[in-house]
């Protein structure tokens, strides 16, 4: 997820190239759209022109229909209905779930994961977090685990093992005892060791074993399984980029190894019972203080699409740590050039992150690994689509940032159900060799993956980047989709497959107006239609303010198809908007903001949960977690999407034609959970048997104007009184002991 300002404004955005746009790239121009199916209103309304809209929005309209009749499976949820009245909005300092529900605390930041450490005194002087719960509580997968304990097991809702990622450790420094020290890439100044150290270790991920004893979870303090994976582990790199030259580092000269991952966001599983960890955005954490004449033009383009730039680059500024005794345990943090080759200093570093890591939760000495396979970006999370013996495993990823791509790779191996106990060797089968595409959504309501290989003219003719090979397309997949023309999105966050029928979903968390804004300076499009102002107190924000959903059906139903067909399953909206802008009809029961988390359970099928990083609606209500009961592709309606006061190519009022889904109703969608002052919700699992849910919250207080004084705190959840506020994974159940939500 990406950070939304707060308090310390100024600050934050000087620390992080989160928000930053890095995409330049001129895929759909004014020029291409207009020369598809999308027009202005004028033209809309005239002659010739209106019979040529007409018809096209008719033809999108049964091309959809006719899908939904054919797929036949417009939903299960059709058989499901909530069993909770819905959450109503608010703006407390306490999680709410609805009656008859209740929410525990099992593991808050800084907690201990192993017997014999000491409680958490929560006032920044525990500096052990490699035996703690990391920071920022994100993503998290439950493993389900054998009467014996050894392997994985995915009916068992006795025994498991939870796998929890850690975004970010709090730039307020709620972990020192006074804030951090010389934070950020203005301070040319060393940090203090012991706050690089406790910073770097409550990155990464979480993993212990959880026991049920009668109907509550507890953690097994005592379990051999339980670990931190942090910014110093050792990871192999795997995949075609394994050997690069450009992975050659002073740490691995043969490019084959690095340590640490960080920014771990969203997540996936695999088949045979590994988890997958997104890189997110790592790119702000490297220190870069060079001219660009001492790298090549191809570095310098390289950097600056990932946002590596001098003027924001070293967010933590980790690799200050002292003049004397500066190993490269902090050293590597730099990516300026300063010896003779790549293998004797770390500018090379970066390539080393932005890729999904795969780690195996139930071997606790086997080295996770970087599938560079996937490509290297801002990913969110990584999802697999459903796997069928003798066909191609498929897996979904998103770029989480403005003007980004939606991905997939399709593995060059079939699905043998032999390697379900595989582990990571099956990850080498699987996910070492294969093909990545970026999505091309077309504004008939049908799209196209583009391949991103030297197989593809227009990335081998590209004029922007010369790609030496395959490999170089994989580390650069930014620009490889820039070259082969995939559709900008509205920061794709969040994917998820439907188990019901198949159908991919994604959250597009929201495009706000600025320097490459929707509908500024990027073009609105089918798949990102909306440009609108709202407003919060007397601050007005443009762009695609409040986000929407997408999802598209494969081809046949078949994952590894090269085309497919999509539509926008909702459009956040306050329920009070004006009905150009709230195109789902949203209530006051479901009314939502900037989707980031969705997540289908398994124990439900049907059931889809969605949660939010909001900024825009918080006035109103802190962010929240829904209860979804969608339909299938094509089960709503072509619509044209009236905008405001759009700033481009002459037109004051642009029309854009898109597909809608199905009316949100409150009996489809209904608000569950709303948590407390400035979270994020975040991060949701569940027990095989579905009575167990369990959820993050993230950053609470995030806020607050001081690390220190509690009354500058804008919330002490989860422990109240005057306490620093903590993430934390809280586990829902129903009090009557049944299945939650439906």
């Amino acid at each position: 997820m990406i950070k939304k300002p707060g308090a310390r404004a100024v600050i934050k955005k000087a620390l992080s190239s989160d928000e930053a746009v890095c995409n330049a790239s001129a895929n759909d121009s004014f020029d291409q759209v207009l020369a598809r199916a999308r027009f202005g209103r004028r033209g809309f309304l005239k002659g010739s022109s209106s019979l040529a809209a007409a018809s096209m929005l008719g033809m999108g309209l049964a091309f959809l229909t006719d899908s939904v009749q054919k797929n036949g499976k417009a939903a299960m949820a059709a058989d499901l209905s909530f069993n909770f009245k819905p959450v109503t909005k608010n703006i407390t300092d306490t999680l709410t779930v609805p009656e008859g529900y209740s929410a525990r605390v099992l593991l808050a930041t800084g907690d201990p994961i192993k017997r014999g450490v000491t409680p958490y005194k929560n006032n920044g002087t525990d500096n052990d977090f490699e035996v703690r719960a990391g920071d920022h509580h994100d993503a998290m997968q439950y493993f389900g685990m054998d009467a014996a304990g050894t392997a994985w097991d995915p009916s068992s809702s006795d025994r498991a093992l939870l796998c929890i990622n850690h975004e970010v450790c709090e730039d307020l420094g709620f972990v020192h005892p006074n804030g951090p020290t010389e934070y950020g890439p203005e301070s040319t100044a060393a940090r203090p060791q012991v706050e690089v150290d406790k910073e770097v270790a409550a990155h990464g991920v979480t993993i212990v074993e959880l026991a049920k004893q009668g109907s509550a979870y507890d953690i097994n303090p005592d379990s051999r399984y339980n670990r931190r994976v942090t910014a110093t582990t050792v990871f192999d790199i795997q995949g075609p980029a394994r050997g690069s030259a450009m992975m050659a580092t002073a740490f691995s000269p043969s490019g084959e190894q690095t340590r640490g991952t960080l920014n771990n966001c969203g997540h996936g599983y695999t088949p045979w019972g590994t988890y997958l960890s997104g890189e997110e955005n790592w790119a702000g954490y490297f220190h870069r203080r060079e001219d660009d004449a001492v790298r090549t033009a191809k570095e310098v383009t390289a950097f600056d699409r990932y946002g590596i730039k001098s003027e924001t680059s070293g967010r933590y500024n980790w690799s200050r740590f002292g003049a004397a005794g500066n190993t490269d345990l902090y050293s590597r943090w730099s990516v300026n050039k300063v010896a003779a080759s790549a293998d004797q200093d770390f500018r090379n570093a970066a390539n080393t992150f932005g890729w999904v890591v795969e780690i195996d939760p139930f071997k606790p000495n086997a080295t996770p690994k970087k599938r560079t396979g996937l490509g290297r970006m801002a990913h969110e999370g990584c999802w697999t689509a459903k796997v069928t013996p003798g066909e191609p495993l498929v897996l979904y990823t998103g770029d989480d940032a403005r003007n980004e791509y939606i991905y997939k790779f399709v593995s060059d191996a079939k699905w043998d159900p032999k390697d379900a106990t595989g582990g990571l060797a099956a990850g080498n089968k699987y996910l070492d060799a294969g093909t990545l595409y970026a999505a091309k959504f077309n504004d008939d309501g049908t799209g196209e993956w583009l391949p991103l290989t030297m197989r593809n003219p227009a990335i081998v003719n590209y004029a922007d980047y010369a790609f030496a090979d395959d490999v170089d397309v994989l580390i650069n997949a930014r620009l490889a989709a820039d070259a082969a023309g995939a559709t900008k999105m509205d920061r794709p966050e969040w994917g998820g497959v439907n188990p019901t029928n198949g159908e991919v979903y994604f959250t597009l968390t929201n495009s706000v107006s600025g320097s490459s804004g929707r509908g500024t300076q990027t073009p609105l499009d089918a798949a990102n239609p909306r440009f609108y102002a709202d407003a919060k107190g007397d601050k007005i924000s443009q762009g695609n303010v409040n986000g929407h959903i997408i999802r598209w059906r494969e081809a046949g139903n078949m994952p590894a198809a090269k085309v497919f067909e999509w539509d926008v399953y909702l459009f956040g909206a306050k329920a009070d908007a004006d009905a150009s802008v709230n195109l789902s009809g949203l209530t006051g029961e479901n009314d939502f903001s900037s989707p980031d988390g969705l997540w289908f359970s398994e124990a439900t099928p049907g059931l889809l949960w969605i949660q939010t990083d909001d900024g825009y609606y918080t006035d109103v209500t802190n962010c929240m977690m829904l209860a979804a009961l969608p339909g299938a592709v094509g089960d709503g309606e072509a619509k044209m999407v009236t905008n405001q006061a759009v700033p481009v190519n002459g037109d004051s009022d642009q029309t854009v034609q898109t597909y809608a889904g199905k009316t949100a109703s409150p009996t489809l969608l209904s608000r569950f959970l709303v948590g407390p002052r400035d979270c994020e919700i975040t991060g949701i699992t569940e027990s095989p048997d579905g009575k167990a849910v369990f959820v993050n919250i993230q950053h609470p207080g995030e806020n607050s104007e001081s690390a220190t004084d509690p009354t500058q705190f804008t919330s002490h959840w989860p422990d109240g009184g005057n306490a620093r506020p903590r993430s934390a994974t809280v586990i829902i159940t129903r009090n009557d002991g049944g299945k939650v939500a439906v």
